[in-house]
């Protein structure tokens, strides 16, 4: 079947596998996107995976808490021009702030606040014709906890909130929001992880095995072993404290307290 470049490119913004290993893969896939991806890791042809952070083109992500609740939205817009305006910026802070006090349960919900008497939806649709690009209210999410932090790259791009069970020291916290920005964990702990992505990740684990010529009585072994890397790789507890090096988050937050944990936290990027 014929495989289309922007096709080909799309596998490769995922994957970063080379191109012709992206145009074999999506022939080896009769064009399915998933399993070209799966082939291509399955064939250790991934050059840096690729965290589940939702993509936008341009706009604005900003969090707030009030110690005990946080919110994260991003507002989309097309260009970069006006994701730097100060009234873009000011307006997706008046949608923060909306979400801060009513805390919504979902998207719907936010959208659906009014704002001096008018919807928050129906705004975003005014402001689409007064600015001259679409705009989408592309995340929302919230966390509730006994202790919360933000934390907002420079530029808006990125933010991530950690949510924390007792309050914890202002330094403490800033080290784990910037954790979280920084290695882009999938959640707090490896019990957070779903069962049907850790049993597609012992697959991978074992069908690349398989590909490398492994014994097939090894399999299920050297696929477990890469499990539990994936596990340190990609749940903040068991990720290595990135300004020490020498101890997991789970052992840098006991060394702070013994009873200090993350029970919570969100993280959003444009153009990951």
């Amino acid at each position: 079947m014929e495989i289309k470049a922007a096709d080909v490119m799309k596998l490769r913004k995922a994957t970063n596998a080379g191109m012709m290993d992206c145009k074999h893969a999506l022939q080896e896939a009769e064009g399915d996107f998933d399993k070209a991806v799966d082939i291509i890791r399955k064939k250790g042809l991934v050059v840096a995976s690729k965290r589940a952070d939702r993509e936008a083109k341009e706009g604005c992500v900003l969090a707030k808490t009030d110690g005990k609740n946080a919110v994260m939205v991003s507002l989309n817009c097309e260009t970069d021009f006006v994701a730097k305006n100060e009234g873009f910026i000011a307006f997706t802070t008046k949608i923060l702030d909306a979400a801060l006090a009513n805390m919504p349960a979902t998207t719907e919900d936010l959208l659906a606040i009014q704002l001096d008497g008018r919807s928050i939806a129906d705004q975003i649709s005014e402001q689409t014709g007064v600015i001259g690009e679409k705009l989408e209210l592309s995340y929302y999410g919230s966390v509730k906890a006994e202790d919360c932090v933000i934390y907002i790259h420079p530029g808006n791009m990125l933010a991530t909130v950690v949510g924390f069970n007792k309050a914890a020291d202002p330094q403490v916290k800033k080290n784990i929001a910037m954790q979280v920005a920084a290695m882009a964990p999938v959640a707090v702990d490896k019990d957070g992880i779903p069962q049907n992505v850790i049993d597609h990740e012992f697959e991978i684990g074992r069908e690349k095995a398989r590909e490398e010529g492994k014994p097939e009585n090894m399999l299920d072994k050297i696929a477990q072993g890469r499990l539990n890397k994936f596990f340190q790789e990609s749940t903040l507890l068991n990720q290595v404290f990135e300004q020490d090096g020498k101890m997991s988050v789970k052992e840098y937050l006991k060394s702070v307290d013994k009873d200090l944990t993350v029970t919570a936290f969100l993280r959003f990027t444009l153009n990951a």
